[in-house]
């Protein structure tokens, strides 16, 4: 067997069909963002402004958050020191853990390292716990999730996108005494539309099933101290656990589920992906609750978040750009094919110093590729306005089709 060969040919593969990712080095500036230095090939430095960052709010530049983290690092020095069981838990940990508790109005919260391993791990021990689980999740769950459903070898049962009729007809299948659970997300990151949350809890109720969200693309941007969708919509005692991360709205890193004593006890005591990794480090730590007491009381950034997002959404439609109108403030500009998407945002990056990544296959369907663009609260009316006459200028210029999606 010739490896070498077998592995190159993978890669050729994703060459081909236009798919195969390239990084792009950008170096964020303190205080300067969405301004990032990007670092070419050939070794030159150039300032862009980035239309697909996670960091909505701006967080990530907060001097609350920063001075917090610096603090943290002379007080605790660098690392944690070992896993949460072997000297690696600190006040820090207590800390944050009862700071998104009380975020989402559960009894207990739980520090993962990263949102995918939260996800992983959670999902995972619950349906392998439970006899003869079935998981009921909606078809466009994260990779994290269906990760942690693989992991506990339940029973999955797949339903159409936040389609509550066709899993309620998968419910009806199985007796109401078996152990179920119903997982999906609140916003969907790659299409920026929003779970109808309200009749998924209340089949969960109809049918015994414990409920499971993953709010990492709503936490710190809705609800009225950031809980996410499901505070917004005052449905948080309905869901029986929720997953969020640090990583994207807070602006640091780490992930995190909240639920009831025993739930997040039992979590913590049976997943490989909490017990055996090294915990978070204390300026990381101290970043996230900074940054979510934070937004439990400021709304500056969320405002300006928003009124950005709709100048955006308003200036495309404006525009004919077929982008799809979801109620997030996430925005898919459909391109609808991967070599001309790499195409579209080379030619932004090289030409006109704007950085938003190609999002294909197998992220999203094939022949949906699409850039997945984010006004962020920092960004201004200028670059708003500007990003759009750009995108109008390429889609004609390529002869990308100017129609709305729905």
């Amino acid at each position: 067997m010739d490896y070498e060969s077998f592995f190159a040919d993978k890669i050729d593969a994703l060459h081909n069909e236009g798919r195969y990712r390239v990084f792009t080095p950008i170096a964020r500036q303190k205080g300067n963002f969405p301004r990032a230095l990007y670092h070419s090939p050939n070794g030159q430095k150039k300032e862009v402004t980035l239309w697909c960052s996670n960091d909505y709010l701006g967080m990530g530049q907060n001097p609350v958050v920063i001075n917090a983290m610096h603090d943290a690092i002379d007080n605790y020095g660098s690392g944690a020191g070992g896993t949460r069981n072997i000297s690696g838990t600190s006040p820090l940990h207590e800390q944050l853990e009862a700071s998104v508790a009380d975020l989402h109005q559960k009894q207990a919260g739980l520090i993962f390292s990263s949102g995918y391993t939260a996800n992983q791990g959670a999902l995972g021990v619950l349906a392998s716990l439970l006899p003869e689980c079935i998981i009921f999740s909606d078809e466009k769950n994260h990779a994290s999730m269906i990760h942690g459903m693989k992991d506990s070898r339940a029973k999955i049962e797949i339903f159409k996108h936040n389609d509550a009729n066709h899993l309620e007809n998968l419910l009806k299948q199985y007796p109401a005494s078996q152990a179920k659970i119903i997982a999906f997300e609140s916003v969907y990151s790659m299409d920026g539309d929003i779970a109808p949350l309200k009749e998924f809890c209340d089949l969960a109720e109809r049918y015994n099933a414990l409920t499971y969200l993953d709010e990492v693309h709503a936490v710190g941007l809705y609800g009225a101290i950031g809980g996410g969708i499901a505070e917004q919509e005052n449905l948080l005692h309905h869901i029986d656990v929720i997953e969020g991360t640090f990583g994207k709205a807070y602006g640091v890193m780490g992930g995190f589920v909240t639920g009831s004593n025993i739930i997040i006890d039992t979590i913590r005591s049976y997943a490989s992906s909490f017990i055996f990794t090294t915990s978070l480090p204390p300026a990381v730590l101290a970043g996230a609750l900074a940054s979510v007491e934070y937004l439990k009381i400021s709304s500056i950034e969320l405002i300006r978040m928003q009124s950005n997002v709709m100048r955006f959404k308003k200036g495309l439609e404006k525009a004919g750009l077929p982008y799809l109108q979801g109620s997030s403030h996430i925005v898919p500009l459909i391109v609808g094919e991967p070599t001309c998407c790499k195409l579209l945002t080379d030619e932004l990056l090289n030409k006109y110093s704007i950085y938003a990544q190609p999002i294909n296959y197998p992220t999203v369907p094939r022949g949906t590729e699409r850039m997945r663009l984010t006004a962020t609260a920092t960004h201004t009316h200028d670059d708003i306005d500007n990003f759009v006459n750009i995108l109008a200028d390429l889609y004609a210029e390529n002869h990308i089709q100017l129609a709305q999606t729905a």
